[in-house]
């Protein structure tokens, strides 16, 4: 069984799609901690609904984000965490976390990388009148959204899908496949060899 964090900022629903998968069996997984950088996340009111222990720490409260992140590095330690998952998480990660963690942290993107980066994607696809769209997961690395690919779900475009309409169709998919990868994980078949993720 692997130990997880799950990094949140706001509604929580990829948090809420891993408890669940664990609670019916099919992720050996426990959730040690959910770290919240904004108090008044509802990801925090799911985690205290399911007896999961979770902690805010806010970019506010230090100097800088290297106090920041060591904040959140002491708590993952304390934990012993084997495996990060940012889940909605609004920040940027920084070298002190990605060097603690690069090859154990992954983060679900709402579109095809590397397709779409950054914040607002399904806007960006409706505007630039792609016919498919859809979400990955992937490791973390220095880049925004560009880490190697873990696993990756294509969603249709609809003719007159507006950006909530299609949030919710990719949403239902970012689910299923970010318990896919954190399975992958644990079971010890992802390899990362360069750009690539190679599934045993």
């Amino acid at each position: 069984m692997i130990r997880l964090a799950v990094l949140v900022s706001g509604r929580g629903s990829n948090l809420q799609a891993i408890m669940d998968s664990i609670e019916r069996g099919e992720l050996s997984a426990k959730i040690e901690v959910v770290v919240s950088d904004k108090p008044g996340a509802f990801a925090l009111e799911r985690a205290k609904k399911h007896g999961i222990g979770s902690q805010v720490v806010e970019l506010s409260k230090f100097k800088d984000k290297v106090e920041y992140e060591k904040a959140i590095l002491k708590i993952l330690k304390a934990k012993k965490v084997d495996l990060v998952c940012l889940a909605g998480y609004m920040k940027i990660v920084g070298p002190t976390l990605l060097k603690a963690y690069r090859g154990r942290m992954m983060n679900i993107h709402p579109a095809l990388l590397p397709a779409f980066p950054g914040l607002h994607v399904q806007k960006k696809a409706l505007d630039h009148g792609v016919k498919v769209s859809g979400c990955t997961v992937h490791f973390v690395d220095d880049g925004t959204d560009t880490g190697p690919i873990i696993a990756q779900a294509a969603v249709p475009v609809l003719e007159h899908d507006t950006e909530e309409a299609l949030s919710e169709r990719i949403l239902e998919q970012e689910h299923k496949i970010y318990v896919q990868a954190i399975r992958l994980f644990s079971e010890g078949r992802l390899n990362i060899e360069g750009r690539r993720v190679r599934i045993r």
